[in-house]
């Protein structure tokens, strides 16, 4: 049997010989259709290079393109589980020509894969053209040898393609299969198509026109080719089966399913497993895609698919949670195509397990509700919609599984009840929130939002995307259009722009569009904590309402940005760790060039802390983890260890972002809704650069990264190198000249000041004197000097003391036009004479006030040095006044 993985890389090597490039995958939220919620078909990464606007470094390409519809007009989520064909997630074998060949060789293509290379019997085959379209008759004639019956003109659009009402556009072309005459159904055209004998299994369409208005205005000057084969649908083909889910990859997620559910996939319990087993393919792929369960947007529709495979599962019997148990098996059998899927399993695993668990109690509540409701209700009957509110409302219980749990049972639901109930609560959050007392201006945007909803941020998976301009605002209030030179604020359906929140700066980039639209977003921020808007100058061009736009974020700053933030979260646990549990985040900036990070801690760090800290982070950084994000809600976050910031407020549900290596848990677990690197080696580099004080308790660190960090120790080395020069040593013996030389000038000073010492007792002042004089009785020695240090003056009459043997003695230094004294007294006399009063004396004298010390010495000063002997003549008065 030839399996599905055989049968994708054959294709991709069949025209890999053909000359084709072989191209991955896209992700499946698209970044250059912002009209799709997800890429729905093969062609759509390659939009752009049809209609010219970009270019890329070959002509001719294949791809196994991942594709989802489970929402908007291609939504086939109800017949999923129910039907041989209907998926959410499916793979388009295709490939492409870009103005290179055209029908002839797309057709020979086609016919010599399934003919030759894989050997399909023409006579099972039947192909289908555009009914004007004589040229691809012909060829199809010529190339397969068909009879005129094979080859089945279409009238109708179903083999006409447009890319939009403008735009490329062209005939197609169907190839079909025929299971055989036990199957119920017709060829194409016929009474009898809608069955299920002939299955469309390749589309080639020849991008050949152009249309305006839905109108053929002329040719295309490079005429192109489009295919699409489902890869669901060729594998039944080549693996002798009629429906898809019995083919082998189907096969063995069933399988899967049974052995955990012990149920077998047969009869009513059928339609269950093969819904679980889509619903496990279109959930895994999205959460590696960057796509998490939310309540709006994408976020919803992945939502609404997990639990409607979790609903099946419960209807399976499965008492605990099911779904995160059969993603090994959907990586063994995807993950050797799909590399990303290995890389996101932890990912898809944690959410799918967080999600259903949540949702099995969510559903118990619901259905016994629901049974209460709907207990005496006679089969076609229908459930009001204010009921099917207050269960979505008051119990979490989303109206289409209301809606899908009483179809089995023969009911409706009042859908029109249900909307109107919902708009009376819009009307009310309304009206409280007007009397709120927000500030005026955001009237304006509590409209946007209630008119266009949340924003979707795509930011998580890439930098770059197209959105639809919903609003423009300038000056305080809404514009049609905007042109050069304007600074306006610029509201999108989605954008890859972070907004400013938690601490991280919003992002920056540029805006473009078909109509020659340049525009500078020089910030993004986040009215109502829902909308991202976009503060934008438009250099050439004009904007308006509706139109589409290139987003393109500042790659380099927001990587920047983004390893600054991660680094924050290392050094948030390092400090924990290092200091101890006390410390939480008081505040952080996270920007390009740098980070900032305020924490609560009661005295400074010490320079072993710091680099304890720095270290720690750094092992960390080079441990190259990958950075783990789980979606949860914050009660369920915080009992799983995550670090909730205090005071911050938390929606209904939370990322919490998983750093470091793991022991026990991750080095780092924090609830982040920022954007952070993929694996901690990301950062490359973190220094600390500043640590100081905030406020009483609260510390803050100032920190690089990554090239930032490395320029500034580059800065800091050629620093160290430079005095290495001055001082005419390598930089390794800096130290120890330096050292050096701060010993031999603190050897100068002491010099200096005993040379100034001994200039200054020396004889240096107005009243110098050689020996002592007698006052009122008592031996008195009393000198003014010049440049003695103030410090030295207690020391020096210390030494008069002594001279003296019983007397008093007086000093002045006078300094810079300052004077200070000290006055001493000997132990035999400090019963009678008290050196405080005889200071104070001279203090006053010299224009100063108090001085103090104890009766055998005492100091003080005064501003006026020229009072210098004034000064010292008040000690003699006050002498004679004891005496006296």
């Amino acid at each position: 049997m030839t399996s599905t993985n055989d049968i994708r890389r054959g294709f991709l090597d069949f025209f890999e010989k053909e000359g084709h490039a072989r191209v991955q995958s896209a992700p499946l939220v698209p970044h250059n259709d912002p009209t799709l919620m997800f890429v729905n078909a093969g062609m759509v990464p390659f939009k752009n290079v049809f209609t010219g606007l970009e270019s890329r470094p070959y002509s001719t390409a294949s791809s196994s393109q991942k594709c989802v519809r489970a929402g908007g007009k291609h939504n086939d989520l109800d017949n999923v589980g129910y039907t041989a064909r209907h998926h959410t997630f499916f793979e388009m074998l295709g490939n492409f020509s870009f103005g290179d060949y055209f029908k002839e060789q797309a057709i020979h293509h086609a016919w010599s894969l399934l003919t030759k290379e894989w050997g399909l019997s023409p006579e099972r085959l039947t192909v289908t053209v555009y009914h004007t379209d004589d040229e691809a008759f012909d060829l199809w004639k010529k190339i397969s040898g068909f009879e005129d019956r094979k080859i089945i003109r279409i009238p109708t659009k179903d083999n006409f393609w447009a890319m939009g009402s403008d735009g490329p556009c062209g005939p197609c072309s169907e190839i079909f299969f025929d299971h055989g005459d036990h199957i119920h159904g017709g060829p194409p055209g016929s009474p009898d198509e809608d069955g299920d004998r002939f299955v469309e299994i390749w589309n080639l369409v020849f991008m050949q026109f152009e249309q305006a208005n839905d109108e053929i205005v002329g040719e295309l000057p490079n005429k192109s080719i489009d295919t699409g084969m489902g890869l669901e649908r060729i594998a039944a083909v080549m693996q002798g089966v009629h429906d898809n889910y019995d083919t082998d990859t189907f096969k063995a997620l069933i399988a899967a399913s049974e052995e955990l559910t012990r149920t077998r996939a047969e009869g009513e319990q059928q339609a269950s497993h093969r819904v679980i087993a889509d619903h496990l393919r279109a959930a895994g792929f999205l959460v590696a895609d960057g796509v998490l369960p939310a309540n709006e947007g994408r976020g919803y529709v992945l939502r609404r698919i997990m639990r409607r495979a979790m609903r099946h599962a419960h209807l399976l019997g499965a008492k605990e949670p099911l779904m995160h148990r059969l993603v090994p098996e959907l990586v063994a059998e995807m993950g050797s195509a799909y590399p990303e899927l290995i890389r996101a399993q932890p990912l898809v695993e944690a959410t799918l397990l967080q999600e259903e668990t949540r949702f099995r109690q969510t559903l118990a509540n619901g259905l016994k509700l629901l049974d209460e409701a709907t207990g005496d209700m006679p089969a076609g009957g229908t459930l009001p919609g204010e009921t099917a509110f207050k269960l979505y409302d008051t119990f979490g219980f989303p109206y289409d599984l209301t809606e899908d749990a009483l179809r089995a049972r023969g009911l409706t639901v009042d859908r029109a009840g249900f909307d109107a109930a919902m708009a009376e609560q819009k009307a009310a959050a309304r009206a409280a929130w007007k009397g709120s007392g927000d500030k005026a201006s955001e009237e304006l945007w509590y409209d946007l939002a209630e008119q266009h909803g949340s924003t979707e941020f795509t930011g998580y998976a890439g930098h770059e995307g197209e959105g639809v301009v919903l609003a423009i605002v300038k000056d305080g209030s809404k514009v049609e259009t905007a042109s050069a030179g304007d600074e306006v604020t610029v509201l999108l359906n989605q954008t890859p722009f972070y907004a400013e929140s938690g601490g991280q700066v919003g992002d920056a980039g540029t805006l473009s569009s078909l109509n020659g639209l340049a525009a500078e977003v020089e910030d993004t921020s986040k009215p109502l904590g829902r909308l991202h808007a976009l503060k934008t100058r438009i250099v050439a061009g004009s904007l308006k309402v509706g139109d589409t736009v290139q987003q393109q974020v500042d790659a380099e700053r927001r990587s920047a940005t983004r390893a600054n933030h991660s680094a924050t979260h290392l050094l948030h646990a390092a400090l924990r760790n290092r200091l101890g549990g006390h410390v939480t985040q008081k505040g952080s900036l996270v920007a390009p060039d740098r980070l900032r990070f305020d924490f609560s801690h009661p005295k400074a760090l010490t320079l072993e802390e710091i680099a304890q800290v720095e270290a720690d982070v750094n092992e960390e950084i080079r441990a190259n983890e990958p950075v783990l994000t789980r979606l949860m809600t914050p009660d369920e976050a915080v009992e799983s260890g995550a670090l909730a910031l205090f005071g911050e407020k938390y929606g209904d549900e939370v990322r919490v972002l998983s750093m470091g290596r793991a022991s026990d848990r991750h080095y780092s677990v924090e609830l982040c809704g920022g954007t952070h690197v993929n694996a901690t080696g990301d950062i490359a580099l973190f220094k600390i650069i500043g640590e100081t004080a905030v406020s009483s308790g609260v510390r803050r660190i100032e920190a690089l990264t990554g090239a930032g960090a490395l320029a500034w120790l580059n800065a800091r080395d050629q620093r160290l190198r430079d005095a290495a020069s001055s001082l005419k040593a390598s930089p390794d013996e800096v130290p120890a000249r330096v050292a050096a030389l701060v010993d031999e000038r603190r050897r100068l000073e002491r010099e200096l000041a005993d040379a100034k010492k001994a200039l200054a007792m020396g004889g240096g002042g107005s009243s110098a004197a050689t020996g002592p004089e007698q006052v009122a009785g008592y031996a008195f020695l009393g000198k003014v000097v010049e440049g003695l240090d103030p410090k030295g003056l207690r020391g020096e009459v210390d030494g008069m003391k002594q001279q003296l043997g019983s007397g008093i003695a007086a000093l002045i230094a006078v300094n810079d036009g300052r004077a200070s004294v000290a006055v001493g007294v000997t132990n035999d006399l400090a019963g009678t004479v008290n050196a405080v009063d005889l200071l104070r004396a001279a203090v006053a004298a010299l224009g100063g006030q108090g001085g103090g010390g104890r009766p055998d010495m005492a100091q003080g000063g005064g501003p006026d040095g020229s009072k210098a002997d004034e000064a010292l003549q008040a000690v003699r008065d006050a002498l004679q006044s004891v005496s006296a």
